[in-house]
């Protein structure tokens, strides 16, 4: 069994699912098999300009984040990890929520499911809980660099304990499209994107299981490693 620099749990569409087929050829890899996808095309946009602007997202896969990445405390493995996912996920239950919306999030594009969303918040709340006894605890140059943004006194203090600003009430899932952009390239690529999408925003948005990831390191792509079926 392969071992990684980091691990994250993640949200990740079913691959025979038509969320799967955009999420995975808009990034151009398919994380669950490692297959490079040729881009889709789309009016509006230039040739090579959609692998221009996910460089970022095309590494971590198309996914919404419920725990974030992080590397394992010494003392703990894999097996005692993939364990506890799969124990917690045993009792949870899966989550539907309004359909997804396409919505530019500050500088970035992503998709978002609609209310009601608290209980995809009690999911991850309880996933960054519930494995946290696994996390090696970030060092003070990682915290600065999420410092740099600008923190509330709240997300400083989840920084802190939790090794992630964004986590329980600050938690906001989204399916991340495209690295940051101006504001007149984002137009284009949402009035690009929207036609594309609009078929997979229409029915309600499920999550019937999760998926360990694994970071290899060296800036090379996430893996999806394993998934774990919600209850």
């Amino acid at each position: 069994m392969t071992d990684y620099q980091r691990y994250a749990v993640y949200y990740a569409p079913k691959a025979d699912s038509d969320l799967a087929a955009f999420g995975n050829s808009w990034l151009g890899r398919d994380p669950e098999t490692g297959r490079e996808m040729d881009r889709p095309a789309a009016i509006g946009l230039a040739d090579g300009e959609v692998a221009a602007i996910t460089v970022s997202p095309s590494r971590y896969g198309f996914h919404g984040t419920l725990k974030p990445p992080f590397a394992l405390k010494d003392g703990q493995t894999r097996v005692q990890l993939e364990k506890a996912i799969a124990d917690y996920c045993a009792t949870a239950s899966s989550v539907t929520c309004g359909p997804l919306l396409l919505k530019s999030i500050g500088s970035f594009i992503a998709l978002i499911p609609t209310a009601p969303t608290d209980p995809l918040g009690a999911l991850a709340s309880g996933l960054v809980r519930g494995l946290d006894g696994f996390r090696q605890p970030e060092d003070e140059a990682a915290m600065n660099k999420r410092r740099a943004s600008g923190l509330s006194d709240r997300q400083e203090e989840y920084l802190v304990r939790w090794g992630y600003p964004y986590v329980m009430e600050e938690f906001r899932f989204h399916l991340t499209l495209t690295d940051k952009l101006d504001p007149d390239r984002m137009m284009r690529v949402r009035d690009a994107l929207a036609p594309i999408v609009a078929p997979l925003c229409e029915a309600p948005f499920t999550i019937s299981d999760v998926c360990l990831f694994g970071d290899p390191g060296d800036g090379k792509p996430f893996d999806l490693l394993r998934r774990f079926a919600l209850g």
